[in-house]
């Protein structure tokens, strides 16, 4: 199965959490997904919002500059 990309590097606080929740709607179970962020406040909130709602998170890169997940989507 290919993993999805997003990159959220641009995008600022809240905007990484909806890109993320819709892909999450449309997403299939156990799809994956490669998620980039470097707004402080998405780096916090968003491995909070998927251990909160069971998703699985793998972190990649965990760095000042940026935070790259991998996402699994629980069903």
């Amino acid at each position: 199965m290919s993993m999805d990309r997003l990159d959220a590097g641009a995008l600022r606080c809240p905007q990484p959490l909806l890109e993320l929740k819709l892909w999450l709607k449309s997403a299939g179970a156990r799809q994956r997904l490669w998620l980039r962020l470097t707004d402080t406040g998405s780096r916090r909130d968003i491995p909070a919002y998927l251990v909160r709602t069971g998703q699985g998170v793998e972190v990649v890169t965990d760095c000042p500059e940026q935070l790259v997940l991998i996402v699994t989507k629980h069903s």
